[in-house]
């Protein structure tokens, strides 16, 4: 099992990796918003890295880590080679995708559907684990389709715990193979969060994360009093990212002050000024950043700034400051009352 050069242990809480969404310049604005959350790379396959050479799909920055590539397969040697890859550039942890249920996913043999293949899994862990020095982790569901998860879900994870797994995130749903959209898989299938502490109960030398349906801090800590040793938060994050992120350094990792999502926005200007400067475009950036006020003062308008003019040819950042025009005078009226 590898080893983390963080102090203070960054998968007590982690943001989830989710496709189109946690890119790097992403990672790298929720970076500005925690110092110690885990964050994740969105899905990225074997075959691209190894076949493809798509090593492109690999970059980040420095300032992300503490920061976990994930990976999609089903073969052991390719994905172990994706593994060095990773390692290589400096990821702190290779993750395993066995919980994505899309169609595109489940064609190409990874994701969910190997939750149907726990020695295959089991391979592709020990395979990973011999090519790399980081932490090599799991992301599972509880079960898909007509999987009794009381008796499935123990058996995969003795199998991924005797492949040398030492740390697996739990989303506490099945995933339905067929019949369900991925986006009907993230909300239809009931949640089943007394079994993924159970598993903790049963399992106490894993390091069990769960996931799926957290909204809140509260919430979150709640399931780290029950005995769970780490909460991934995934849409609740990317969708009011400072209700989520600004205090979590304090409240779940015992590390203040709470961040100020006002200075994180003039945190980001450098950032995307060099963006711009290599030829990117600004939506691109701040795409992340809609719903950093959500529920505050000016959000909306700060929201309608950014979608409705981040895309012209001219757009700098400029706009940014002349959204937090908006929402500075909001949140002092407010305070005022």
């Amino acid at each position: 099992m590898g080893k983390t050069s963080y102090f203070v242990v960054p998968w007590r809480m982690s943001c989830a990796p989710m496709m189109d969404w946690t890119d790097r310049h992403c990672r790298y604005f929720h970076r500005l918003l925690s110092r110690h959350a885990l964050l994740y790379t969105e899905m990225v396959t074997a075959p691209a890295l190894v076949r493809g050479g798509a090593v492109h799909l690999l970059e980040f920055n420095p300032e992300e880590h503490p920061v976990a590539l994930q990976l999609g397969g089903s073969d052991p040697s390719e994905l172990a080679a994706a593994a060095r890859l990773g390692a290589e550039r400096g990821y702190d942890e290779i993750n395993l995708n066995v919980g994505c249920p899309s169609d595109r996913v489940q064609s190409g043999t990874f994701g969910a559907v190997l939750m149907l293949q726990p020695d295959l899994v089991s391979d592709c862990v020990a395979a990973m684990l011999d090519s790399v020095d980081v932490d090599v982790t799991v992301k599972c569901r509880i079960g898909v389709d007509d999987q009794d998860p009381e008796r499935s879900l123990p058996e995969f994870l003795e199998r991924i715990r005797a492949a040398g797994c030492r740390r697996v995130i739990i989303h506490a749903r099945k995933a339905w193979l067929q019949g369900l959209s991925p986006k009907e898989n993230r909300d239809i299938p009931p949640l089943d969060y007394e079994l993924v502490v159970r598993m903790k109960e049963a399992f106490p030398d894993l390091h069990l994360s769960i996931n799926g349906g957290i909204t809140s801090l509260d919430q979150a800590q709640g399931f780290l009093d029950a005995g769970l040793d780490g909460v991934m938060i995934g849409r609740a994050a990317y969708q009011a990212p400072a209700d989520i992120l600004c205090a979590a350094d304090r409240l779940i990792h015992g590390e203040g002050p709470d961040t100020d999502p006002v200075q994180a926005v003039r945190d980001m200007l450098p950032y995307i000024e060099a963006h711009l400067s290599a030829g990117g475009k600004l939506h691109q950036v701040t795409r992340h950043m809609l719903g950093l006020f959500a529920g505050r003062p000016g959000a909306r308008a700060w929201r309608r700034m950014l979608s409705e003019r981040a895309h012209r040819p001219d757009a700098g950042p400029e706009l940014l400051l002349a959204a937090l025009d908006v929402i500075e005078p909001a949140a002092a009226a407010q305070a005022a009352v």
